[in-house]
């Protein structure tokens, strides 16, 4: 099974929970904790995958880092160790958010700029974008990329609205060649 179908089921799981304990939030705020240690730490993952590290040592490991975690978030983290899919805690952890957004009417989106945004920018993108997406609001997330000249590049989920220069650009030049 590939890890994204595996991840999707585990924050099914996890988020179906979460909705009959009325935590999602608080879940999902923990999770994105976790997240962040997780991609600021690459050794954790690999001691979770290690083969050479008995299973008590990681169930102690993770109960010590996460023991004023919710137990739904640690039991998750717990599982996922025992059966081999250590690889599938963050995709699983961005699984869940997506599904959590989801029932707030939220969607993401990555937008590309020459510059940071500022919160005046981000919130008329957001307001613009969202409406368009038939959602409440986006969870914006710049990056800034210089090569794109001016302009912005949007992503939300499947969907690409490029404004950048560098776009129009390649544009007019298919454009002539074509």
């Amino acid at each position: 099974m590939s890890i994204s179908v595996v991840a999707t089921k585990y924050a099914d799981a996890l988020f179906q929970l979460a909705k009959e304990k009325n935590e999602v939030e608080r879940i999902q705020s923990e999770l994105q904790i976790v997240k962040e240690i997780l991609r600021t730490n690459n050794e954790i993952i690999t001691f979770l995958k290690s083969p050479r590290v008995k299973k008590e040592e990681k169930h102690a490991s993770l109960r010590k880092a996460f023991n004023n975690f919710s137990p739904y978030v640690l039991n998750t983290l717990l599982l996922l160790t025992d059966r081999h899919r250590a690889d599938s805690i963050i995709p699983t952890i961005d699984a869940f958010i997506a599904m959590s957004y989801d029932l707030k009417g939220i969607a993401t989106a990555k937008i590309e700029s020459v510059r940071t945004l500022t919160e005046e920018e981000r919130a008329a993108i957001s307001s613009v974008f969202a409406k368009k997406m038939n959602k409440t609001a986006l969870e914006i997330e710049n990056v800034v990329n210089s090569d794109l000249l001016g302009g912005l590049k949007i992503q939300i989920g499947n969907r690409i609205f490029d404004g950048s220069l560098r776009g129009k650009l390649n544009g007019l030049k298919r454009e002539l060649l074509g």
